[in-house]
């Protein structure tokens, strides 16, 4: 009876994601406990709760299995807008205090810091209670095993399974015990990889099968899927782009281009200031929960640089320069690096904290701030009922037209207009700049920096702006200085100058990734082999011989309830297919049949996977295509090397690796092909060249 009561506790609890926001810290701090020694912005906006909060350490783990209590282990991030209702309504009350307090040892736990906490408990939940989000709850036994778990709990329901579960704890232990063991069962077989060692056609594969039934969840009107939340997924169509280029697919082209224009015309675009929202709330991406997060900023600058060059569509290019301000004047310190997030609760006129107070604007100011080009205003921006934001007296910024549209209603022309829209856009920038800003989580990620600058080095391709690729090189430099250790190991976290933190397997996956990257643009051979020393690292301390997988955390690294492996991709491609990715196009550059052995047997593991939700493995896809299609290795050597390269990265042409020297060079792909005097290119399929090019537009046209 004790299990099925928990159980019908796990059912009955209101389950509701996390959103966005950050709240104020106490004016008054009658409280402050071991939070207050971290850096974390999330772990120390909770270092005056009357909670007893402790950080996850060896200490704190060693206390609960020595007085034999029970932990809650709470998990949140800095822009989680229910982590601080939460935190308002249950851990600044005295009294829940006094029962988490009198029982448990408990745990803060910032999610962006411990990506591998987070992944044992979010496993949990969505076992138990058939959900998961933040902020993200869980009592576990004195050992970490968890018996309890969910997200958001009201007041009276939290102190209601406080009081339960340890009524339980204390009369029949072994029961959840008993429980615990099974959880624990299920929590491991969750990220459980299949060796496949059947042959599998990469070539052939039927892809196009994949994606008629992955189109049946297209939102054909608005773009996105058909169902909201709606999150970005930028993976999703940087494959998609190139799936349909590559097969000359202009139905799926035009669904890609309608998503991107449709997320840079909504309200999760901050059409004002640059940059994204996390996502949209509702179907056409009007009304987003308004944190902005570095990930997403850094994936879709990507993703719009890529589909500028497969378009040449300006919206594309526009949304690249203002997002890469936005970044430049809001997440970027002196050092180079980039913060993780804004909030999205900012103090309103009345002093409250309200989500969206900094964005949005009643119809009033608006008119009072555009004078006499109110209408045009209005109707470009759409100050109207489709604009209005729901039960509130606010307008959300969103477009419907096009500008062609807009210049043919008022008979503009497109210097006057565009003219008109940065007066508008400064003056509304002024403005909301009096009012509160969101709070800033400075902390330094470095798998997340990483996603930053490969939107750098895409945009410096897409655009060849100097600035890009300076601040590329400012980032790479920060990484290489602060956050790569002697031993060859990565820091995860940086914050007022302090490294921490033992890097994951999404660092070292993201970082090589990067400097692979930033190799092809600079021709600078340091960074292309920092690359391979962060894969061969990752060999040594996150590979799995026998699964030919990486696990997530390192053996360095203490045990924790389990030890996983991160393949499906989301939000964030899984590390285990970026690495995949990677050794895919190091095996090119080093010519090393192991890395080409295991890239390809990774591929493999996911393929059945990846027929039952090819969206959760778009980045996988994007390898496949490597395999599907004719694969270049353009190698460029001369003193004009990196002009000429400049003017093929103005095509798109995903299906490539760049390499090359300006001098002589004995690199694998570059020795005996430098000719003094001259600029030669020369295009590669499978160990077989083209006769070497000095035009650079026959080497385009000889790959496309």
């Amino acid at each position: 009876m004790m299990l099925r009561s928990l159980i019908l506790v796990f059912i009955s609890i209101i389950i509701i994601s996390c959103n966005s926001s950050k709240k104020e810290p106490l004016e008054t701090h009658a409280y402050t406990n071991e939070l207050i020694n971290e850096t974390s912005p999330y772990l120390l906006q909770h270092a005056h709760n009357p909670v007893d909060w402790r950080p996850w350490n060896e200490k704190t783990l060693a206390k609960a299995k020595a007085e034999k209590k029970l932990m809650v282990i709470s998990i949140g991030y800095a822009a989680c807008h229910w982590c601080h209702v939460m935190e308002r309504e249950s851990f600044e009350d005295s009294t829940v205090a006094a029962v988490m307090n009198d029982n448990f040892i408990s745990v803060k736990v910032d999610r962006e810091e411990r990506p591998d906490i987070d992944q044992i408990y979010i496993n949990a939940v969505q076992l138990m209670t058939g959900s998961a989000g933040w902020p993200l709850n869980v009592i576990t036994l004195p050992d970490g095993r968890p018996v309890f778990g969910g997200t958001y709990f009201t007041k009276q329901e939290w102190t209601n399974a406080l009081e339960q579960i340890q009524e339980a704890y204390n009369t029949n232990p072994e029961r959840l015990k008993e429980y615990a063991s099974k959880l624990e069962e299920g929590i491991k077989s969750m990220d459980l990889i299949t060796v496949n060692n059947e042959n599998v056609d990469l070539q052939n594969y039927p892809t196009k099968d994949l994606i008629a039934t992955w189109s049946e969840s297209f939102d054909t009107l608005y773009g996105g899927y058909k169902r909201s939340p709606k999150f970005m997924m930028p993976s999703n169509y940087h494959y998609l782009l190139r799936r349909a280029k590559n097969t000359n697919d202009d139905e799926l082209l035009n669904y890609v281009t309608k998503t991107l224009d449709k997320i840079a015309y909504g309200g999760v675009y901050d059409h004002i200031g640059g940059g994204f929202s996390r996502y949209s709330t509702d179907m056409k991406w009007h009304v987003p929960h308004f944190e902005k997060m570095l990930y997403d900023n850094g994936q879709l600058v990507s993703l719009y640089s890529d589909a500028y060059l497969a378009t040449k569509n300006p919206l594309y290019k526009e949304v690249v320069f203002e997002t890469l301000n936005y970044i430049k004047e809001e997440m970027t310190n002196s050092e180079g690096a980039f913060y993780s997030s804004l909030d999205a609760d900012s103090k309103d006129e009345n002093g409250e904290l309200e989500e969206g107070a900094y964005y949005t604007y009643t119809k009033e100011e608006l008119e009072a701030l555009m004078g006499d080009d109110f209408k045009l205003f209005s109707d470009y921006y759409n100050v109207n009922n489709f604009g209005k934001w729901e039960e509130e007296n606010n307008y959300i910024l969103i477009r419907s037209k096009t500008d062609t549209e807009i210049l043919s209603e008022y008979n503009l022309t497109p210097e006057v207009f565009q003219n008109k829209k940065r007066e508008w856009k400064k003056t509304l920038l002024e403005y909301r700049n009096k009012r509160d800003r969101p709070r800033l989580d400075d902390k330094t990620l470095t798998s997340w920096n990483a996603l930053m600058l490969q939107g750098y080095i895409d945009a410096y391709k897409a655009f060849k702006t100097p600035e890009y690729l300076e601040v590329a090189l400012k980032n790479a430099s920060f990484i290489k200085e602060k956050q790569l250790q002697k031993s060859g190991a990565l820091f995860h976290s940086y914050k007022d100058g302090k490294s921490t933190i033992n890097g994951y397997l999404e660092d070292y996956a993201a970082v090589a990734q990067a400097y692979i990257s930033l190799y092809e643009i600079t021709l600078d051979e340091e960074w292309l082999q920092i690359a391979k020393q962060l894969v061969d690292y990752s060999f040594e301390y996150f590979f799995d011989e026998e699964k030919s997988m990486f696990y997530f955390t390192s053996t360095e690294d203490a045990a924790l309830v389990t030890r996983n492996f991160e393949y499906r991709d989301n939000v964030i491609p899984a590390s285990n297919s970026i690495m995949a990715k990677n050794l895919f196009k190091l095996s090119h550059y080093y010519d090393s049949p192991r890395y080409k052995d295991v890239n390809r047997q990774m591929l493999k593991n996911v393929q059945l996977e990846i027929e039952q939700y090819p969206a959760g493995f778009s980045n996988w896809l994007d390898l496949l295509e490597n395999y599907q299609n004719k694969y270049y290795e353009i190698v460029v050597v001369g003193e004009n090397a990196k002009e000429k390269i400049n003017e093929i990265n103005q095509e798109y042409l995903p299906n490539k690796l760049v390499a090359g020297s300006i001098e002589a060079s004995n690199g694998y792909l570059l020795e005996g092909r430098h000719i003094e005097g001259e600029t030669y290119i020369y295009v590669c399929v499978n160990n077989t060249c083209k006769l070497p090019m000095k035009e650079t537009e026959k080497a385009i046209q000889s790959i496309k």
